[in-house]
């Protein structure tokens, strides 16, 4: 499977930079209008990269994370404090995804251990692995998820794949999670197209167009709510997203919207797939009603952001600024909707024994 390119250069989401006291990320929110490069040099850097989603998407936010606690030992105090101090700091950013607070808890435990003055670099050490660790494991998801893909190809001449939001390169450090099954359909020669859902209020699935558009897999731009439709008249052959995090019993918290999608494939007979890592899997969370739902800015639905006449970035008000609005940002997809979760251990039903049959050194959890 190939790497993810911008421009046909292969490109990471975020990379150490030669200095070796900073990294940089893809600016995500100037996407998909302009493609710009952001450096990262100092804790609350990292922490406004994931809290405003210039980095965004589950294993990113957790790479990121990581990175954040790097930079904070290596421009401050390595003490226990600050340390503490740290990830605290990352830890509140963005509530819902799993995966960040398995990163800054992974790190910290590396730490701890060490004396201050060792602290700096072996977080560098630590984070670096984690971003290659996550590369890893979305390639074995493509590697996986591609058999249910290739199975449910029917006899139109091509797979129709529906997707929401975005769990591609751009949600990871490369390849992705959802998205990349399909980009092992389309790297293998199989005939695939994917409908992308807008995924508002954030338009993330913009994002997904973009990344799709780089790798010149066909697709096609739909609205949210004509999912449901293209569902009922049998023109989708499967449903894969990605997670922010998967309880332990198999319910899934995703983008809103997630839930009504999975809804429309029950029943229209459409598979349901979910793809993401094992740092997305909370086997201490006992079911989707334990996870903790972000509640997102008023102002994201109040203004729609995109380009003038001019071509300059401008918002546009569609409510008053008093308008009561509420914006939560995930709703949780209970198993049983779901056909099978594809991480990079395999596929298995979305259930606390399928989780346990790929993960079974959990069983304690």
């Amino acid at each position: 499977m190939a790497a993810m390119r911008v421009n046909g250069t292969p490109t990471r989401t975020i990379r150490p930079l030669a200095d070796g006291q900073s990294v940089e990320i893809i600016d995500q929110t100037a996407l998909p209008h302009d493609y710009r490069c952001l450096r990262l040099a100092s804790l609350a850097d990292a922490a406004h990269a994931i809290r405003s989603m210039q980095v965004r998407g589950a294993p990113l936010i957790g790479v990121t994370a990581a990175y954040g606690v790097a930079l904070a030992m290596a421009h401050g105090s390595a003490d226990d404090a600050s340390l503490d101090a740290a990830v605290a700091r990352l830890a509140a950013t963005r509530p819902t995804a799993v995966n960040l607070r398995w990163a800054l808890t992974r790190v910290a435990t590396c730490l701890r251990p060490l004396a201050a003055a060792a602290r700096a670099a072996a977080a560098w050490r630590e984070a670096a692995t984690i971003a290659e660790e996550d590369v890893e494991q979305c390639r074995r998801i493509g590697e996986h998820g591609l058999p249910l893909l290739r199975a449910c190809a029917g006899e139109r001449g091509r797979l129709e794949v529906m997707t929401h939001c975005n769990a591609g390169w751009l949600a990871a450090v490369d390849f992705g999670t959802a998205l990349a099954p399909v980009y092992a359909a389309f790297d293998e020669g199989l005939a695939v197209h994917v409908w992308v859902s807008e995924t508002r209020p954030r338009n993330q699935g913009l994002l997904t167009a973009w990344e799709l558009a780089q790798h010149g897999v066909p697709h096609t731009l739909i609205a949210d709510n004509a999912a449901g439709a293209l569902l009922a008249a049998g023109r989708i052959d499967a449903v894969i997203v990605g997670a922010d995090r998967i309880a332990g019993n198999g319910d899934v918290a995703n983008k809103i919207g997630t839930y009504l999608k999975a809804l429309a494939a029950a029943a229209s007979g459409v598979p349901f797939f979910v793809a993401a890592p094992r740092s997305t899997i909370d086997f201490a969370c006992p079911d989707g009603a334990a996870i903790p739902i972000e509640e997102r800015a008023a102002d994201e639905l109040r203004l729609v952001h995109g380009r003038d006449a001019h071509g300059l970035a401008t918002h546009l008000r569609q409510l008053p600024a008093d308008a009561a609005v509420a914006n939560p940002a995930f709703d949780v997809t209970p198993a049983a909707l779901i056909s099978a979760l594809i991480s990079e251990r395999g596929s298995s039903p979305a259930s606390r024994a399928g989780l346990l049959a790929l993960y079974p050194e959990e069983a304690h959890a």
